[in-house]
């Protein structure tokens, strides 16, 4: 039995390091381990096969210490043929690890997010971070459930509140909301009849200086009396007893305490208040003013975010407290030792929660949410003020391309809600046709404006943005999520293999995209601006400068029958190129993602899969899409409560719809104001194409990718970037040639030395990073630092000639 006992110590220290790859949210709901002296000691019998605690019967005679956590999302990479799943290498050795083999077990509530979590690691979707279905409140962290209380229970106190956000209230929120309060008090006292509405006014006034710490409650509701357990009035007799088995008692019996119990008042009879003559007095003159000053405060601490507790505090004040008898509000001082949860009106211990970033409603963040009446503000300014009398270009400009973020979120969450609810086929073409609406929306907007404006400009601003899209997905998103990713968990594991097949394809896009330009300067003509040499000296050379391919004076019989074939031949062969990668990542060879789902309440995790006859094999890389299936299977088999979903697919349908439609009004706005900028400004309009108009519209992907690092799962924060890249490539540029076929816009496959340059280093650079497997924040330092070399040359760069 000592080697038994060995063996539980050994796996409870395995549990320790597995929780490492933990959501934070999900930490908070495993119990906390406990000490040596409060742990509870279990009888248990250890099966050496399968390696799962089990409960022997009472009759056992040794007992050991045995801790198991209710849900873990659990990665396990590595592991050699034939060693179960459950063996992972530790934190930083190296035994143990195999180079191509990733195995990942993923924990989903239910089918619909099994889909989403399996589509995420499907190469060609695009990856969502957030819950598609609604979680039960009662299955969320502490943390969580504090964001969507109604604050109206009060809790025992933890530490001071006096803190930074609370004193923070007093000087956004406090003191104006009290000073009405204090403005309304005599008016009410003036009409006499409308003094019990002045004395509240009066109590609201101090309690809006500094709400913190006070409950505001029902007078009717509940009394408490003070009761002690031990006091002097007790037996004689019984004190005694109580003294003579104190010795013998056992050690965890607490010692009395004083405790509250509620005692209900006697039944009172009275008139409703809404028959008072002063209800109407305050509802004509104090409560409409309190109105607008409660709306105002909840209108600015929600577009705060940080302070949504204010805006909870201020509507229920308005919507109930206001509303009641004056003489059943009663505020109290909460007491320091309060032991006991109860009810009331309203308590609220803290202004500012810097966790509301998790906050949703309906599913969507509260970010977006709050920036969509941006979006329609947006449209009403750029079309009605068309003289800028009111809003300058600038500004319109600046508002049209911020409502870019939302809508790209909205379309996101469109995608991933649909895709979860439907099969694969549909999944695919949603995500083929609407992954890039974002963009191509922008693109042909653009090239349509510089078509009918006359100007070549927008062609370079359009190709400047693709570049930049390009760059900023394949070096600043990869990077910035091994910089946080590594800087939380030191160094991260991702699967080479899915990583190379990204890799490749981008190798492939590269010298598709950028073969005409190849083409151009060997058979394209070189046109220099202004060449000039010295008079009288024959033997000085000429001075050229501003020296170009060009291929405008060139034989339009060589165009017609060379330039035009060639880049109609790789609109072809790249999107060829994208379905053959789509084939071997998802059907043929499958496997080399290892991915493997299970539905948190003890089933097949951990890579293992269930086959025929009850036998649970590990490592079986032939049967991992199969694996998929069955475990969503049994999660739809096994589902114990009824799942609620925050979009139908009509529902998803139509916000994908909309947002489209709204997505190319503000791109058409975007286009007609940046005109004024790109002729007067000082900066080269290669780098406000590369950066504003690149990295903008993929703002939530990047913050997709950072999630997904935190996590330690960095495989799909690295393919939140390459898919995005590949999709540009192989997808984007093909259409805007198609569309060029159809509707001649002038678009020409043909980019600047700078944009060839950069785009060939960067490859390269990200293929060399990727070869081993493993990132840390070193790794994911150097791309950032060479994405910012390439932005200060861009910077720098002298803007293009049809720009000038």
């Amino acid at each position: 039995m000592p080697s038994d006992a060995e063996h539980v110590r050994k796996r409870s220290t395995a549990a320790d390091s597995s929780e490492t790859h933990m959501d934070p949210e999900q930490q908070n709901q495993v119990p906390r381990r406990l000490s040596h002296n409060d742990r509870l000691c279990v009888p248990t019998a250890i099966n050496p096969d399968l390696a799962v605690a089990e409960t022997p019967s009472p009759d056992a005679s040794h007992h050991f210490c045995h801790y198991t956590p209710k849900c873990l999302l659990a990665v396990h990479r590595g592991g050699q043929s034939g060693t179960p799943a459950r063996s992972t290498p530790s934190r930083y050795g190296e035994e143990g690890w195999q180079e191509g083999t990733t195995k990942t077990t993923i924990r989903a509530e239910n089918e619909v997010e099994a889909n989403r979590e399996a589509n995420n690691y499907k190469f060609g979707f695009r990856k969502w971070k957030g819950n598609v279905t609604e979680r039960p409140i009662k299955e969320r962290s502490d943390i969580v459930r504090e964001l969507y209380c109604d604050l109206n229970t009060v809790k025992p106190q933890e530490g001071s509140m006096i803190t930074c956000g609370n004193i923070a209230y007093v000087f956004l929120f406090g003191w104006w909301i009290s000073l009405f309060y204090f403005l309304i008090c005599p008016v009410m006292f003036l009409t006499i009849c409308g003094a019990p509405y002045g004395k509240l006014c009066w109590k609201m006034t101090c309690y809006f200086m500094w709400p913190f710490g006070k409950s505001v409650e029902k007078a009717s509701d509940v009394k408490y009396t003070h009761y002690e357990a031990n006091t002097e009035e007790r037996d004689t007799e019984d004190s005694k007893d109580l003294t003579r088995h104190k010795d013998n008692g056992p050690l965890l019996v607490s010692s009395p305490v004083p405790i509250e119990i509620p005692v209900p008042p006697p039944p009172s009879k009275r008139t409703s208040h809404w028959c008072r003559f002063s209800t109407y007095v305050w509802l004509l003159l104090g409560y409409p003013f309190l109105a607008v000053v409660h709306c105002l405060a909840c209108v600015i601490s929600w577009l705060l975010v940080f302070t949504i507790p204010v805006a909870k505090m201020n509507a229920r004040t308005l919507g109930s407290i206001l509303l009641m008898a004056p003489e059943d509000i009663q505020i109290r001082k909460l007491e320091k030792n309060h032991g006991c949860e109860t009810k009331v009106l309203l308590c609220c211990y803290r202004a500012f929660n810097m966790y509301y970033y998790k906050y949703t409603v309906q599913g969507v963040n509260i970010f977006a949410l709050n920036l969509l009446p941006l979006v329609f503000v947006t449209l009403i300014v750029g079309y009605t003020d068309g003289n800028n009398r009111y809003f300058s270009v600038e500004a319109k400009f600046a508002l049209a391309i911020s409502c870019i973020i939302p809508l790209s979120y909205y379309i996101g969450m469109g995608i991933a809600s649909i895709s979860a609810q439907s099969n694969f086929a549909v999944g695919a073409v949603v995500n083929a046709t609407f992954g890039s609406i974002t963009e191509m929306t922008f693109y042909i907007t653009a090239l349509l404006q510089g078509h009918h404006a006359g100007s070549k400009c927008y062609e370079e601003i359009v190709k400047s943005a693709l570049t930049g899209t390009l760059l900023g997905c394949i070096l600043f998103i990869p990077g910035i999520c091994m910089i946080i990713g590594g800087i939380k968990h030191r160094e991260q594991r991702f699967n080479s293999r899915s990583a190379g097949v990204s890799s490749a394809l981008l190798f492939i896009s590269i010298g598709g995209i950028f073969a005409p330009t190849l083409f151009s300067k060997t058979y394209g003509n070189l046109v220099c601006e202004s060449c000039s040499n010295r008079p009288g000296n024959a033997s000085t050379p000429f001075t050229c400068k501003d020296c170009h391919y060009d291929m405008s004076e060139a034989d339009p019989r060589l165009i017609l029958t060379h330039i035009e074939p060639l880049v109609y031949t790789i609109c072809v062969l790249l999107p060829t190129a994208y379905l053959i990668g789509l084939i071997f990542t998802l059907k043929t060879h499958s496997h080399i993602y290892d991915i493997h789902i299970s539905d948190g309440h003890g089933g097949h995790g951990h890579g293992q899969c269930p086959q025929e006859g009850g036998e649970v094999t590990t490592g079986n890389q032939l049967a991992d899409h199969m694996c998929i299936n069955a475990n969503i299977a049994a999660i739809h088999g096994t589902a114990g409560h009824h799942v609620v979903v925050h979009w139908s697919r009509w529902r998803a349908l139509g916000v994908l719809i909309v947002a489209t439609l709204l997505m190319a009004a503000c791109a058409d706005l975007t286009t007609e104001n940046i005109q004024p900028i790109l002729a007067h400004s000082s900066v080269s309009q290669y780098f406000i194409g590369v950066t504003v108009l690149a990295m903008l519209p993929e703002l939530p992907e990047i913050v997709n990718g950072i999630q997904f690092a935190l996590q330690n799962n960095i495989s799909l924060s690295l393919e939140v970037g390459s898919c995005i890249a590949v999709q540009v490539c192989m997808i984007q540029i093909p259409l805007l040639i198609l569309f060029n076929a159809f509707y001649d816009v002038g678009f020409v496959l043909v980019f600047s030395d700078i944009h060839l340059w950069a785009s060939i280093f960067s490859v390269i650079l990200v293929n060399y990073i990727f070869m081993d497997g493993k990132c840390d924040y070193f790794q994911g330092t150097a791309l950032v630092v060479v994405y910012l070399i390439l932005l200060a040359l861009y910077f720098f760069a002298p803007s293009p000639r049809s720009c000038m």
